[in-house]
């Protein structure tokens, strides 16, 4: 039974989480794996970060830093413990399915065919232990065309169709200012192994998870496809406003842009009503969404006139009033200082050995019963090898220092 990562007590009260029991190898670096695997960590599982001696994660050495510790790693690695293994020795390749062994979940985003080559396939895991559940996240999946290709998000968002809709009709296709690519196909698998941990209980085995950053990119474009599959027409950029839905963009006001969403005909009516303009409802250009959608220049040139001198905040406000949608556009220290994500507790604070205070962005899914809480600070390199090698694997100190000379550690 793996035990609870320790936490300061303002990374949240619950002594337990959804997945408590549930020991999660990590091989995984950057983005993609280590952001899948944080999130399992947050739900109470065990997750063992295997690392390269010396160097480690990537992301160990991104900018910024605090007393020479990256942010980004901390954040992504939160309540993690780490072993250094160097996986080109033998005897490490053979401590690692010791550990399988032990384990319920590998989780690696390697290129395709890597850990194969080093005897650590999913085929030779599931003869060590034919419970264990092995997901690999990729660009473009374990199989196809592109198998073998290298990708970086960007490369996800441009072939998984997503640049090809974000921007203005005059601009390049624009990435998304995220890691979507890297963020979706980790969401993506952390469903995934927790929907595998539950058919295991079932059927008594384990399996091999497939990921493509490219296929899980692509398949949140619900409304593109949709245009195309089902209207054929093939979807380009619109800018802020919504493809099908109008009025449902940004607007220009006194003192910036306020966002403002109708999706439907009584909405409209009521927006109508805020303007003082009750007409614009029976318009024959505006009467249903279709209408106003293809009517969308003219009625966004109503409305910005509406707004022109107009403060971000009063318009809001007034919307707010009518049961509208509407927000300003907030920048990240706005988010992070305001009100709304304090009371919903999704920042939360971790001693760190040597970075310090730190805050972390933790799990954002509330759950009465077993809630999801950072039960802990990223680990520093190799910190809990020995803590690791003795208390699963039951090895002395002196078996421990001859692996660390043989650089298999």
């Amino acid at each position: 039974m793996a035990m609870p990562a320790a936490s300061s007590p303002e990374a949240g009260a619950a002594p337990e989480g959804a997945l408590s029991g549930i020991r999660v190898l990590d091989l995984s670096r950057v983005l993609a794996g280590p952001f899948c695997t944080a999130l399992l960590a947050d739900m109470g599982a065990e997750v063992i970060k295997v690392e390269q001696p010396g160097r480690g994660d990537d992301s160990r050495h991104f900018a910024p830093f605090r007393n020479g510790e990256s942010g980004y790693f901390i954040s992504l690695n939160r309540g993690k413990k780490s072993v250094t293994l160097n996986l080109k020795n033998p005897r490490a390749v053979e401590l690692f399915k010791e550990l399988t062994r032990l384990s319920d979940v590998v989780v690696e985003n390697f290129k395709p065919g890597v850990l194969d080559k080093l005897g650590l396939g999913y085929r030779a895991l599931a003869e060590v232990n034919p419970r264990i559940i092995v997901a690999s996240i990729s660009g473009f999946g374990q199989t196809g065309p592109y198998a073998t290709r290298p990708a970086y998000d960007i490369v996800a968002q441009a072939m998984g169709g997503l640049m090809s809709i974000t921007g203005y009709p005059d601009t390049p296709p624009t990435r998304v200012g995220e890691s979507f690519g890297d963020l979706t196909a980790a969401l993506y698998t952390a469903w995934a192994i927790t929907a595998a941990l539950y058919a295991r209980d079932r059927l008594g085995v384990g399996q091999h998870i497939d990921v493509a950053m490219t296929d899980s990119v692509f398949s949140l474009l619900v409304t593109a496809t949709c245009i195309y599959t089902y209207g054929g027409v093939v979807p380009g950029r619109v800018g802020n406003r919504h493809p099908i839905s109008t009025p449902f963009d940004s607007f220009r006001a006194g003192d910036g842009h306020v966002i403002i969403a109708v999706a439907n005909d009584e909405m409209f009516r009521r927006l109508a009503e805020a303007m003082g303009r009750p007409d614009l409802a029976d318009d024959p250009r505006f009467m249903t969404d279709e209408l106003r959608t293809r009517h969308e220049p003219e009625l966004k040139r109503i409305i910005e006139e509406w707004i022109d001198a107009r403060p971000v905040a009063e318009i809001v406000a007034l919307l707010d009033s009518h049961s509208i949608p509407s927000s300003p556009i907030l920048s990240v220290d706005q988010v992070l200082e305001g009100e709304h994500l304090a009371a919903r507790g999704l920042v939360a604070h971790v001693e760190h050995p040597k970075a310090g205070r730190v805050p972390v962005v933790g799990q954002p899914v509330l759950m009465s019963g077993t809630p999801g809480r950072v039960r802990g600070p990223s680990p520093l390199l190799g910190e809990h090898t020995e803590e690791i090698l003795a208390e699963l694997l039951g090895m002395e100190p002196t078996e421990i220092e001859a692996l660390r000379q043989e650089a298999a550690i």
